[in-house]
């Protein structure tokens, strides 16, 4: 296992027993490298009998036309132009993305514990690792993933979203550079149990450090608006000094001669300028920390315990522009009402734990995202930094204990879009979108539906043709 996760060394043995005759969690079999997607051109139809523009939102006997990899037209009864490749299946939709994963980075980065707010996940991203992995995921319909550095050190720094696509460089890998600014409280890295008072104080620290951001941007914008006026001001001086050029001219030299006259020293008159207002020290923390309290980067909290959320909450009140992300949230029920009527979300990982599980985790539910999604929480799944090829089947898992389907495919597409300021290019099939999309043979996160097509940005890197019968981990 390349990847490290920071849940119990526990399998997902009784879970993937649900879906393990199932298409949808069965990858190709042979991943050193992809098939050579089948021959195509610029522009590529897909047609379906049920198609999902987003959750919720549904046409019948559908097409979505893609050109140049960017969604042109939805609808029906499109007049197709020559040359198309087409492809047809049951059911369309938008391809998922893993908001809380790891795949794409440096395996060093994502046990680094030495990161800070100003760490930038795309320093440790690199396109030539782990092809097994991201063609898995890939299979499983995972289409993006956002990733950051270590995700349980207390500052994981600035993260990304990537594309699970084979990419020749790390630039056409990225698909947002900048999506959020991370933190972590509660448990920390290797498991050891912090006492109550230790915890409490890590969120009053955390809260100092965004109005520390929010003051470095005040300061930043005094100093913009005191280095306008003096700018001004000199001009306004340079103006005056150059129309009484002339006069101040003849003046001068008439003092001179009277100082000659009388056997004096000439004592020039110094110009004095305007003190220039002083900078603000740079402080790269600080300026992510700036962008956090400003709302500019979605800020995600990895934290679990109530009172930890309840402190978190309280602390955070005064910052009206935070936008706030809870990753994990156990105990996140308990503040389910205030987390609604703040609309933040809640990144949840509905996978089952064994009895070691840490303190953390102690009250950990499969229910959990169903509970607060009827509770009215923006509700997103994540891999938790393992595997994002088990996205699907945390999904099903989730809908087994009473998430709704269609929340479910949101918490994979439009939602995690919609949090880290993507809508407008990813999450649904609607013109103007990267079209990354899915083909499938029956309704999505059923265990019982196969992954037939992948198309990311309009490329097919998944079809039936890329199957083969063994399957060997590296």
């Amino acid at each position: 296992m390349l990847f490290r996760s920071h849940l119990p060394k526990t399998t997902l043995a009784s879970a993937l027993l649900v879906g393990a005759t199932s298409g949808l969690f069965a990858a190709p079999a042979s991943f050193s490298a992809l098939p050579a997607p089948p021959p195509q051109g610029d522009i590529v139809a897909v047609r379906a009998h049920k198609l999902y523009v987003r959750p919720g939102t549904v046409l019948d006997d559908a097409t979505v036309l893609i050109r140049d990899g960017v969604i042109v037209k939805v609808g029906s009864d499109l007049k197709l132009p020559e040359g198309v490749l087409l492809i047809e299946g049951d059911v369309v939709c938008a391809g998922f993305m893993d908001p809380w994963g790891s795949l794409g980075m440096n395996a060093a980065a994502t046990v680094d514990t030495k990161t800070n707010a100003a760490t930038r996940a795309i320093d440790a991203v690199d396109p030539y690792l782990h092809p097994w992995y991201r063609n898995r995921a890939l299979a499983a319909g995972v289409t993006a993933v956002r990733v950051q550095a270590e995700m349980f050190t207390p500052r994981g720094g600035v993260g990304a979203v990537l594309s699970t696509a084979p990419a020749a460089d790390r630039k056409s890998m990225v698909l947002l550079e900048d999506s959020n600014a991370a933190a972590s409280l509660g448990l920390s890295t290797g498991g050891r149990v912090q006492d109550v008072f230790a915890r409490i104080g890590a969120v009053d620290k955390l809260v100092k450090e965004i109005r520390s951001g929010r003051d470095y941007a005040i300061a930043w914008t005094k100093y913009g608006h005191e280095m306008d006026a003096w700018r001004e001001a000199i001009a306004e001086k340079e103006q005056k000094l150059e129309k009484d050029f002339k006069k101040a001219k003849k003046s001068r030299e008439k003092e001179i001669a009277e100082a000659k006259e009388k056997d004096k020293e000439f004592k020039e008159e110094k110009y004095k300028e305007d003190k220039q207002p002083k900078k603000p020290k740079l402080d790269a923390e600080d300026a992510v920390m700036a962008r956090v309290a400003s709302g500019e980067l979605p800020f995600v909290v990895t934290i679990h315990r109530a009172a930890e959320l309840r402190a978190l909450l309280e602390g955070t009140a005064q910052f009206k522009r935070l936008r706030l992300v809870i990753a994990g949230g156990t105990e996140a029920e308990a503040v389910a009402d205030q987390l609604a009527a703040r609309g933040i979300p809640v990144i949840v990982r509905p996978a089952p734990l064994g009895a070691s599980r840490p303190d953390e985790y102690s009250g950990h539910d499969l229910a959990l995202a169903g509970r607060l999604a009827d509770a009215g929480v923006r509700v997103l799944l994540g891999s938790s930094g393992g595997r994002s090829e088990d996205l699907p089947l945390l999904a099903s898992l989730a809908i087994g204990h009473g998430l709704d389907r269609d929340k479910a495919l949101a918490a994979l597409t439009t939602e995690v879009a919609r949090t880290f300021d993507l809508s407008g290019e990813l999450g649904s099939l609607r013109p103007g979108r990267r079209a990354d999309l899915l083909v499938l043979d029956g309704e999505p996160l059923l265990p019982t539906t196969s992954v037939r097509y992948v198309l990311s940005a309009g490329r097919v890197l998944i079809s039936p043709d890329s199957s083969s019968s063994t399957d060997t981990e590296d």
